[in-house]
């Protein structure tokens, strides 16, 4: 496996059509119990709306689940489904809620609509690439820290966690190219004296991606 494409980030998002109101709530999730669980909470918060249409796909076993929730069949959970299909997004879980205004919308009004919530949930939410990364401890003196924290964001690597002792261990994560590059930097700032410790390989989600195209955002220098 290459590598599969996730919602960066959380996301909720409203829209009115014909006094309905559309709201859409959309997470990023690891399992089918977490989606359900999402569902239930989205359906106690919105406890007065009339539907609650859902779907989510999780890369794991290939799961893909999806509901109309009183909605004329085919009109709401498959068209939010088509929008992840469509971006190649997995591990997702998206419910958008409807408070009935009172104006129907028939049959291609709902499926536009709701298709249109859970793109726009996907646009605000973003996406990034999962790939199998290396990880790594860093052993690092005081004096170096905040300095090598800005270049493991700069060669695009993740501080996940660090052990603050006589010496700091950082506990990062790269992807290939970006361990080799932190290594050359490494060597530079420490007079060749920095090391990196093998901890093991994740997959992992990398920066947030632009227009669903693989290009990502600027890195911060």
């Amino acid at each position: 496996m290459s590598g599969y494409r996730v919602p960066f980030a959380d996301a909720e998002t409203e829209f009115t059509e014909k006094r309905s109101r559309f709201i859409t709530n959309l997470y990023r999730v690891e399992s089918e119990a977490e989606a359900r669980a999402k569902i239930e909470e989205i359906r106690k918060r919105h406890y007065d709306a009339r539907h609650h249409c859902w779907c989510y796909l999780i890369q794991n076993g290939g799961v893909v689940r999806y509901s109309d929730d009183g909605e004329p069949q085919g009109t709401a959970g498959q068209p939010m489904l088509n929008v992840f299909q469509r971006q190649e997004v997995t591990n997702v879980c998206c419910v958008v809620t409807r408070y009935f205004g009172g104006v129907l919308l028939g049959a291609g009004g709902l499926s536009r609509a709701y298709g249109r919530g859970a793109k726009e949930g996907l646009d605000a939410a973003g996406t990034a690439w999962v790939s199998l990364w290396t990880l790594w401890d860093v052993p690092c003196p005081y004096p170096l820290l905040e300095r090598l924290k800005l270049e493991i964001a700069a060669q695009g690597g993740v501080l996940r966690d660090a052990d603050y002792g006589a010496e700091v261990t950082l506990h990062t994560a790269f992807s290939r190219e970006g361990a080799e590059a932190f290594a050359a930097r490494l060597t530079e700032l420490s007079a060749g004296q920095g090391t990196m410790i093998p901890a093991g390989e994740e997959y992992l989600p990398g920066p947030k991606e632009l227009l669903f195209s693989g290009e990502t955002e600027p890195k911060e220098r």
